[in-house]
């Protein structure tokens, strides 16, 4: 049966040329996840569809097909607040690669979709020399929860025992947040005074910060199973003085 969609909110979140004149482009869309449209015509040099189906964009769409490959009828371009600063445009491509290389095709996570609308908007309006860093934690939490890897900060999975300042804890993806003699874990040396103010959602002091990027950092990597993220290179090269990446 031909499956026809019209009027489904969406995101490019990744696109490429694709034969002659189309575009293969990628879109995160609220009601069916992740989905490969195919842009006829889309890479000409007449085509309004390169300038419409541009990342951080939001639109409504409408497509045809039978495959898991459809093919893109219609595009209606909807007003957003820009990503103006080097470091909001490379976070932005950040969390687009993410959900690129991890999400399930065809698998629909709406909350997701709320929490990308609101980071890029965190993003768009970040100070001139503000911290990307706490937005890009709380999309990645809300992602990674979404995908069944949500874990307790204030709590040992091993022990079974709340986190308590004073101590160090370990995480492990598998197992969330455990205790300093669980061995076998990825990611060891925590403090349990940084673990206590993330459960409480506190990004305000730099050593939980840093906890939480170390934290998010491992699970990411496990949920790449090995796949690169080139986003992190453009920090890396191009935008932070500080050597600091997503």
């Amino acid at each position: 049966m031909r499956e026809a969609v019209q009027q489904e909110p969406a995101y490019v979140i990744h696109r490429r040329p694709w034969r002659e004149t189309a575009l293969l482009v990628e879109l995160f869309t609220l009601n069916h996840g992740r989905m490969s449209l195919v842009a006829r015509g889309g890479n000409s040099a007449k085509s309004a569809l390169k300038a419409q189906l541009q990342p951080f964009q939001p639109l409504l769409v409408d497509w045809t097909g039978r495959s898991d490959l459809k093919t893109l009828v219609q595009v209606e371009v909807r007003s957003a607040p820009r990503l103006g600063q080097t470091r909001a445009l490379y976070s932005g491509l950040y969390i687009n690669e993410l959900l690129q290389r991890i999400l399930p095709a065809a698998d629909p996570h709406p909350t997701v979709f709320a929490n990308y609308i609101e980071c890029l908007r965190a993003l768009a309006e970040m100070a001139p020399k503000g911290d990307v860093e706490p937005t890009l934690r709380k999309f990645e939490r809300a992602f990674t929860t979404s995908l069944g890897y949500g874990f307790a900060w204030d709590q040992a999975t091993d022990t079974g025992r709340p986190v308590e300042a004073g101590y160090r804890y370990g995480y492990d993806p598998l197992q969330g947040i455990v205790s300093a003699q669980c061995v076998g874990v990825r990611l060891q040396q925590l403090q349990g005074e940084s673990l206590l103010a993330l459960a409480a959602d506190d990004l305000s002091d730099d050593a939980a910060r840093k906890t939480a990027k170390r934290v998010m950092r491992v699970l990411v990597d496990f949920l790449l199973q090995g796949k690169p993220l080139h986003s992190r290179n453009l920090f890396s090269h191009s935008v932070s003085s500080s050597g600091r990446t997503p």
